[in-house]
């Protein structure tokens, strides 16, 4: 066997016939099977990437959820005072000025409100103890005489009195009460907090609109600036729906607790009437408290009335009234509102059900810009009165239009 010529490779011998190396041969099947191309690198990292983003936002959320509640409710606030901020500097108020003047007008009312009913709380407690020994003798007295059972309200009376088990149970109360003062500043801390942001995104609204819109192409700014607008205008409605609601309810408990001959019937009113559509969720029941208290001094079964007043006039709020305004003023479904607070309330409680209904408005009507609408044809399923000539006849089927055929 002879050897290759020298300075040539052995691999020459397996060139072929036309002189062009196969690269391919060359090439192992199992470098083949183990090569990743770049893009599913890339396409892992950044798969890995987004899934760890998201999970440590929602770490920060969970961990900052109070605070991004109260900037929620301070963004709502903002959204409410803009219009008048808006009205005074064009009156030649500076922005900044007209909103703390806002704000402190705000303040000023709920403080002089609060303080009002304060001192009538106060009032009719103390005449609510003064006057509960005649009570539980009357009521020792209408026990015996109705139903034949034997109290001994000399006992129930020496309890409250100085000394008794009673006496020394409101003592204990009474102590406790400083553990309470924590949560008190803790609700100052946070409405403070509330006020802070309010005041920044109020007198600040048009640098923060400016830079946000700054980092957009301005498509997408129109969008923004819409919805902006939107959000505002929408506020403003259901503050309006707000104070609509809570006249009517003003107007009809100082009926009632008119025809009852209860003391300060206009401020128990007004205090029903605000509370009842300003605080959510919580506001029906803390309204309701005051006047059932009042009542309590005066006769007890008067205060019986007042229950039933106040929960008849809820149920006639919650599915007669506040869905009708609802629709009227933010142009809401009645369905889409209550779905609105009920889910806002399950999700963010009180604040969310405060929330709920400006956010559905906006994000309803900001969808509603790219919904195109089509005239409905007529049918039985369409109408609220059914026409008798559409009584029996079937929905009509819609067919395309079909070009004819030239041919």
């Amino acid at each position: 066997m002879e050897g290759n010529p020298p300075g040539e490779s052995s691999d020459l011998a397996e060139t072929p016939a036309d002189g062009v190396p196969d690269v391919a041969m060359s090439a192992t099947p199992e470098a083949d099977e183990t090569h990743v191309p770049p893009w599913v690198r890339r396409a892992i990292f950044l798969w890995w990437g987004v899934l760890v983003s998201l999970w440590a936002a929602l770490i920060v959320a969970r961990q900052l959820r109070g605070l991004l509640v109260q900037l929620a409710l301070a963004l709502f606030l903002s959204f409410a005072l803009e219009p008048v901020v808006d009205r005074l500097e064009r009156r030649g108020m500076k922005r900044g000025t007209a909103t703390a003047l806002s704000l402190f007008g705000l303040l000023l009312a709920t403080i002089a409100f609060f303080t009002a009913m304060g001192q009538l709380v106060a009032t009719q407690l103390t005449d609510l103890v003064d006057n509960l020994p005649g009570y539980l003798t009357d009521g020792q007295t209408f026990l015996a005489d109705r139903f034949g059972v034997e109290v001994d309200a000399d006992d129930l009376i020496d309890r409250f009195q100085d000394g008794g088990d009673a006496a020394g149970y409101a003592t204990s109360i009474a102590d406790r009460l400083l553990s309470a003062s924590t949560t008190v500043a803790n609700v100052l801390f946070q409405t403070l907090t509330v006020a802070l942001f309010t005041f920044y995104l109020t007198a600040d609204g048009p640098r923060l609109r400016r830079s946000i819109c700054s980092m957009l192409p301005p498509g997408p700014q129109i969008e923004v600036l819409r919805v902006w607008e939107l959000a505002i205008n929408k506020t403003g409605a259901y503050i309006s729906s707000r104070f609509i609601l809570a006249v009517l309810s003003a107007v009809y408990h100082w009926i009632v607790f008119t025809i009852l001959d209860l003391p300060s019937a206009v401020a128990l009113a007004l205090w029903v009437g605000l509370i009842s559509q300003f605080i959510p969720t919580l506001g029906t029941y803390l309204a309701g408290v005051l006047p059932v208290l009042v009542a309590l001094g005066v006769d007890p079964s008067k205060a019986l009335w007042v229950i039933g007043a106040v929960i008849v006039y809820q149920q006639i709020e919650n599915y007669v009234l506040q869905p009708r305004i609802t629709a009227q003023t933010l142009d809401l479904h009645p369905a889409i509102s209550i779905f609105a607070v009920l889910a806002g309330t399950s999700l963010f409680g009180a604040p969310g059900a405060l929330l709920a209904l400006p956010l559905a408005a906006t994000a309803g009507g900001f969808f509603a810009a790219y919904i195109e609408r089509h005239e409905v044809v007529d049918s039985r399923l369409t109408n609220h009165f059914v026409d008798p000539r559409l009584a029996d006849r079937e929905p009509p089927h819609i067919v395309e239009d079909q070009q004819e055929d030239p041919g």
